[in-house]
């Protein structure tokens, strides 16, 4: 199902998972979209989580540029031209999104899942692709008195030279995160995987922070070119231990 979040530029939608089976009250996850926005690819990945035991937000976090339907890909992705040619129109919107943007969008984000129906008082995770892996970084970070946990993938820009680089609030953090990069990752070049993981280790994180050989950028998207199912599988036998660890412990 889809929500309305008042959030800081307007209204946001959210699709909102549950799990299929069980009596709440369940943890809350809020699941960030890659590039490519909302849309049947992510609602599943959403609900996959959701039956696991959780209650997942996936905010609509491009909602200043549009609705999801108005934003959703118009090419078939599943090719390497498609997949191209949706980027050429979604890549623009990830570099609007600038910091000082999300971050209060983020606040309205941890606001919403906390007052939906069913979602257990306490902690909650995070998780994000692509672009969305440094919204979650910055959610753990922002807000380190619930994030416990926080799972990233194949994702780009964690670690760089920019003065509001994601990984130099770590030491904020209080959760436990679980990185899993793609290989030869342009985005996330091997000496950023380094210095994402030395800020983690200098901020005493509990972290895995490692490279999935062989899986491209956008290795999880199943309706894109790039999909790569062991490395995708891997991803959510890593976050279940990191959520269930951590929220469920």
């Amino acid at each position: 199902m889809f929500i309305k979040i008042p959030a800081a530029d307007g209204t946001a939608e959210a699709l909102v998972a549950r799990p299929s089976t069980g009596a709440g009250p369940f943890p809350g996850v809020i699941l960030y979209m890659d590039a490519f926005g909302l849309r049947p690819r992510i609602q599943d990945m959403a609900q996959r989580i959701a039956d696991w035991g959780y209650v997942v937000l996936a905010p609509n976090v491009f909602y200043r540029e549009g609705t999801a339907a108005e934003l959703a890909p118009e090419t078939d992705m599943s090719t390497p031209e498609g997949r191209g040619g949706a980027g050429a129109a979604a890549f623009p919107r990830v570099g609007r999104l600038t910091t000082d943007k999300a971050l209060p969008d983020i606040d309205a984000w941890v606001d919403a899942l906390a007052e939906l129906d069913g979602v257990a008082p306490g902690p909650l995770g995070v998780t994000g692709y692509c672009m969305g892996a440094r919204l979650a970084v910055r959610t753990a970070t922002a807000h380190p008195d619930v994030v416990a946990a926080c799972g990233g993938f194949h994702g780009g820009g964690l670690a760089t030279d920019a003065p509001d680089s994601p990984h130099l609030g770590l030491g904020n953090a209080r959760a436990r995160f679980v990185f899993g990069h793609a290989d030869h990752d342009q985005s996330m070049a091997p000496d950023a995987v380094v210095r994402l993981g030395n800020a983690l280790d200098a901020a005493g994180l509990e972290a895995t922070n490692e490279v999935y050989a062989g899986a491209s950028h956008g290795y999880s998207m199943a309706d894109t070119s790039v999909f790569d199912e062991e490395a995708t599988e891997r991803h959510f036998r890593e976050l279940r231990e990191l959520l269930d660890g951590t929220l469920k412990a």
